[in-house]
């Protein structure tokens, strides 16, 4: 099965430090594969590293962690070349894409280069989960503020805008981008939306904000307007997949 209605989960997670394993799937992750509402089989992610380069270091810790949660994993890459015939077939075969972060900017141009923006779109639209954390989750709303240019905070206005407002991420950790982002919304380059706290993610079912989610406590969204900016509670999620390599799936 797919997703019940076109489905964007928006985050600043993804993996954590595993117990026995380098990483596992955060709870992020994990919801977003709940949302793709599989049985029968073992859900199929794809992740897509196209914001870093595609470097092959990160793939083996991610499928790892993807074989331990008992799930079918693999990755999309367009670096030297796509490593797929069909990346379109590919993408509308899966029940999650999970896009980790890196360069917004670079990530974009890539993309459309290789026509993504319109399979992402087709892909959404069916019911394959889409989601990521920071440049994962900045690429599908309409614009962003990013250091994809350097380590001064841009915004850029032309996101794949599936999402018609704005993203900010990594609101808590880094207090320049919340500076940035604020003031982007407040001169009209940006629209209005949200931002995120590490840990912090944002469930889109269309274009509307149904849930907000969290890996721990007291970690915050926010909603980002000209002249305003308010605090959003999220709702804590529980880990229900383990590292544990003495499991049925180890």
């Amino acid at each position: 099965m797919t997703a019940a209605e076109p489905t964007i989960v928006a985050t600043c997670g993804g993996l954590i430090p595993g117990t026995w394993t380098d990483a596992a799937y955060g709870p992020l992750i994990e919801h977003a594969i709940e949302l793709a509402r599989v049985s029968g089989r073992r859900p199929r992610v794809v992740h897509v590293n196209t914001a870093g380069g595609d470097q092959r270091q990160i793939e083996g810790t991610e499928l790892e962690a993807a074989r331990l949660a008992g799930v079918d994993a693999g990755h999309l890459r367009l670096f030297p070349h796509p490593n797929v015939d069909d990346v379109r077939a590919h993408i509308l075969s899966q029940d999650v894409v999970w896009v980790s972060g890196g360069s917004l900017v670079n990530l974009l141009a890539v993309w459309r280069a290789h026509g993504l923006d319109a399979v992402f779109r087709e892909a959404w639209q069916a019911g394959v989960v889409l989601a990521g954390g920071s440049a994962g989750a900045l690429c599908w709303h309409s614009g962003g503020t990013t250091a994809s240019f350097g380590p001064q905070i841009d915004a850029v206005p032309d996101g794949l805008g599936l999402l018609p407002e704005s993203l900010g991420v990594h609101y808590d950790s880094d207090p320049n981008r919340r500076v940035a982002h604020r003031a982007a919304v407040a001169a009209g380059t940006l629209p209005e939306g949200y931002a995120l706290d590490e840990g912090v993610g944002i469930v889109y079912a269309g274009t509307s904000v149904v849930d907000v989610i969290a890996e721990r406590a007291g970690q915050f969204a926010w909603r980002v307007e000209r002249d305003t900016e308010s605090r959003i509670t999220p709702r804590v999620l529980s880990t229900t997949i383990t590292d544990n390599p003495h499991s049925e799936e180890a």
